[in-house]
């Protein structure tokens, strides 16, 4: 028989089954897994934002929309965006995406040309890897690390930028690290991306959740920007609406017509009836991101405590819903301690090589899970890693 894998496209890097599903099958025969591996926040969508659903639903929304989305949510996306600080867009400056991951991958699509160069901090969000793979460009990977909280600078930027470098993708708030780049070395990096005529994909999906003195500065609303950047973002973080999946991108108007063509071919439109869902979460009360905000800054602050009691470093989380910790520290490589954790302690997390990682040191725990269950993670993390040292011990 044929092996299936000289029959993939030379495209398809990535052949095995990944570790996240691996993981995911395991925690499937245990009792009593604590989760705290995915990006899917454990708190329900706000009730009023369920009834604008459901009422859409009884309304008949159960048909296609405007391809690039409802025209209310696209001007509502733009409100949006003005209002906490970014670049004003018209409604057909903006596609309405299942997802903000999917708007990443149609970006790269209308993008990126084989060998075309896509800069990315790295540890980084690991889609953003693959997107590179299938349109068969180059992903230059900015090594960052613990020493500066693994925040990216204009320096780093630009010690990677070569002839064939098209975008610069900038994640913040941070996904896997939780850092956030200040506003004034942001400015630093944009300077750089004038001068090297890069377009610059800003991923603000967690923008508005953020921690102590931490700001995202919106990167299009900066002098020379709209015209650079394609902003992405969506309600699934903010709102707690990741089922919904609802994203969306926001760009300069000459890049919008090929780029939505996209995504009409690959998903005709976004589902009806989240639309009208996002629509809720943006016209109508905000208090509930304030809520949702100040539950994750408390488990945040429970989860490090717990850390620093065990002895494991990790990076000053100044936004998103992660800590990333240095459990190397522990004696064993991340990879290992993440399969223990789940085996021994049936507690899931994520080993930084899912991320791009170039050490095998750190893991991301997600903030996902009650106060109460965090505290149980964290004693049931203490007795893995006190097996573990024991057996280093006896060595």
């Amino acid at each position: 028989m044929t092996n299936a894998r000289t029959r993939l496209a030379r495209r398809v890097q990535h052949h095995d089954r990944h570790i996240i599903t691996r993981m995911m099958d395991i925690a499937s025969g245990l009792p009593d897994v604590i989760s705290l591996g995915r990006g899917d926040p454990d708190l329900d969508t706000p009730a009023h934002i369920v009834r604008a659903g459901q009422e859409a639903l009884a309304a008949g929304a159960t048909h296609y929309t405007h391809p690039m989305g409802m025209p209310e949510l696209r001007q509502a996306i733009a409100d949006d965006i003005a209002r906490h600080g970014g670049a004003r867009y018209a409604p057909g400056e903006i596609v309405v995406t299942p997802g903000g991951q999917q708007a990443m991958f149609i970006i790269a699509l209308g993008l990126l040309d084989p060998g075309d160069e896509m800069l990315l901090a790295c540890p980084g969000y690991n889609p953003y890897l693959q997107a590179a793979e299938l349109t068969e460009a180059k992903l230059v990977e900015i090594r960052t690390s613990l020493d500066t909280n693994f925040t990216l600078t204009a320096d780093m930027v630009r010690a990677h930028v070569t002839p064939r470098s098209k975008i610069l993708v900038l994640i913040n708030p941070a996904n896997p690290t939780g850092s956030v780049i200040p506003p004034a070395e942001l400015e630093r990096i944009c300077a750089v991306a004038v001068e090297h005529d890069l377009i610059v994909v800003s991923d603000e999906i967690y923008a508005r959740l953020t921690y102590g003195d931490a700001r995202v500065q919106p990167v299009a609303a900066l002098p020379g920007m709209r015209e650079r950047t394609i902003t992405l973002s969506g309600v699934s973080k903010a709102y707690a609406m990741t089922g919904w999946r609802v994203g969306y991108f926001a760009g300069p108007a000459d890049f919008m017509p090929a780029l939505a063509e996209i995504h009409h071919a690959l998903a005709i439109s976004t589902s009806a009836v989240g639309q009208h869902a996002a629509l809720a979460a943006l016209t109508g009360p905000q208090e509930c991101v304030e809520e949702i905000r100040r539950t994750f800054d408390e488990r945040r602050r429970v989860l490090c405590d717990g850390l620093v009691a065990m002895g494991i470093p990790y990076a000053e989380p100044e936004g998103a819903f992660y800590v990333y910790a240095k459990v190397a520290e522990t004696g064993v490589p991340a990879t290992e301690f993440c399969e223990r954790l789940l085996a021994e302690g049936r507690v899931m997390t994520f080993p930084g090589t899912i991320y791009g990682d170039y050490t095998d040191d750190f893991a991301r725990i997600s903030l996902t899970q009650s106060v109460p269950r965090i505290r149980e993670a964290l004693e049931r993390m203490q007795g893995v890693v006190e097996a573990i040292r024991r057996e280093h011990a006896s060595a």
